[in-house]
């Protein structure tokens, strides 16, 4: 029961701002331009930041797995600590986000995870044992759960239905600039310490404190918290999916509706399974790349981190090209881009399985590259869908409820699965099981396509009834 300092779980500092006072039309006109570019800049950069201070253990798995310090099972399990802590601390502060202030919410949990990654390199009792390490990047994992939902909700409430899949496409790419970022400061703190493995974790921290307070400086909250008119309004655009309301928010509790509108809703449902082995996939690359290229190509610490890297930067491209293709070619209709970026993804697996050891290393980064180009294009598919295909009011919960799964099973998978997988069966058994989960993860998307061409239909006539309608008024 909410009490007068929360509501519906949220503190009061942290809730989302009421309406503004309307503007006048000359000032929203100046102004809501101007507020979309800097909202969309603050949860792209505070997004990157989140991947500076994630999971760095995967950057720094070989020199510890060479050095003795853990071995492939225990790099899993540390791995994999984050991706349970932060898939559900993803659907779970998602219940929150909806119903906070993103200008707050972003950088509060960003910083968090920064100072947690920078006692991680800078305390040795914090990584003396296997226990402890997973436990402080568990915790790690729970303030990583406070990027994604503010940032989807800012998306819904700042950019409508017609032009949120490019907007989504090109604000994916922060996961990119992130994660090649964290490559870049790494190799830097690595070489500049003589390989000290707990500067790949101090160092970057130390960024996403600066990187939290420019989010902070930049985001604002809903376009009615600053007297401007919804998105829809302005854009004359309606949702896909009509908004909850009100009565119904304020009369219910939250699980109730997050029961009726998200975890019993079919479509959400197959997009969170489907998400589970884009990420097994995701994560099954990128994890233990740096593994495989020593342990079976030879390659040296510095090409494993320069394949972490290339795979972020080209994924950079393909989400951009998702987002064209999604639009031009498959005018909206998300799950045949999806079908369409998944089987150039399973090809160049198994391209990456059977190339001959002593193949070049650079022949390596370049389907190291193509997989990361392709694989990124259905992640972010993923929550575009079900921000589009859920009510506005519960978008970041429904993104939420995708990443739940696609974290705590997929990744497990990816991280502690793939490194059993290895120890115990070896590269092809490895190889065969993650173009297995390309098969599944097509089926399901497919089972997805029905429903999103029906919400595409009802999108269009909701347009056309609009049309009419000013018509009629003119």
């Amino acid at each position: 029961m909410s009490t007068p300092t929360t509501r519906g779980g949220v503190p009061a500092f942290l809730r989302a701002l009421p309406a503004a006072p309307r503007l006048p039309e000359a000032e929203i006109a100046k102004k809501y331009p101007v507020l979309r570019f800097q909202v969309f800049m603050g949860i792209f950069l505070g997004y990157a930041g989140f991947y500076l201070v994630r999971n760095n253990i995967s950057l720094v798995s070989a020199l510890l797995k060479s050095e003795n310090i853990l071995d492939t099972v225990a790099i899993g399990i540390i791995a994999n600590a984050v991706f349970i802590s932060y898939g559900l601390s993803k659907f779970f502060m998602a219940t929150l986000s909806d119903r906070a202030n993103a200008r707050l919410f972003m950088p509060i949990g960003l910083a968090l995870s920064g100072i947690t990654n920078i006692l991680l390199g800078t305390v040795p009792v914090l990584h003396a044992s296997v226990l402890i390490f997973a436990l402080v990047m568990f915790i790690n994992g729970w303030f990583q759960g406070m990027g994604w939902p503010p940032s989807g909700r800012v998306l819904v409430h700042w950019f409508s239905t017609s032009e949120r899949g490019s907007k989504t496409a090109i604000w994916n790419c922060a996961h990119n600039v992130g994660g090649a970022g964290v490559g870049i400061a790494a190799a830097w703190a690595l070489s500049f310490t003589g390989e000290q493995w707990q500067s790949a974790f101090w160092f970057p921290g130390i960024i996403s404190l600066i990187v939290a307070l420019i989010a902070f400086i930049l985001i604002r909250d809903t376009p009615e918290s600053q007297g401007l008119p919804t998105i829809e309004e302005y854009r004359d655009d309606p949702a896909k999916t009509e908004a909850i309301d009100e009565s119904e928010m304020e009369s219910q509790s939250v699980w109730s509706i997050v029961w009726k509108h998200v975890l019993s809703n079919r479509t959400m449902l197959f997009l969170a399974l489907a998400n589970v082995f884009i990420y097994t996939l995701r994560y099954g690359v990128l994890s233990w790349t740096p593994v495989y290229l020593h342990d079976v190509h030879n390659g040296d610490l510095n090409a494993g981190i320069a394949g972490f890297s290339f795979f972020e930067l080209t994924g950079i491209i393909g989400t951009l090209l998702c987002g064209i293709v999604s639009d031009k070619l498959f005018r909206g209709y998300r799950t045949g881009t999806g079908v369409l970026f998944l089987s150039g993804v399973g090809i160049f697996i198994a391209a990456y399985w059977l190339v001959p050891t002593g193949t070049p290393i650079w022949v390596l980064m370049v389907i190291v590259a193509l997989i990361g180009g392709l694989i990124y294009g259905p992640v972010m598919l993923i929550g575009l869908q079900a921000i589009d295909m859920a009510p506005r009011n519960v978008a970041g919960t429904a993104a939420g409820y995708t990443g739940l799964l696609g974290y705590v099973v997929g990744a497990t998978l990816a991280s502690t699965g793939v490194g059993w997988i290895i120890k115990h069966f070896g590269w092809d058994v490895t190889f065969i099981f993650l173009i297995i989960c390309t098969v599944l993860a097509v089926a399901l998307l497919l089972g997805v396509g029905k429903d999103e061409k029906r919400l595409m239909e009802s999108h269009a006539a909701a347009r056309q009834n609009s049309e009419k309608t000013k018509e009629t008024q003119r």
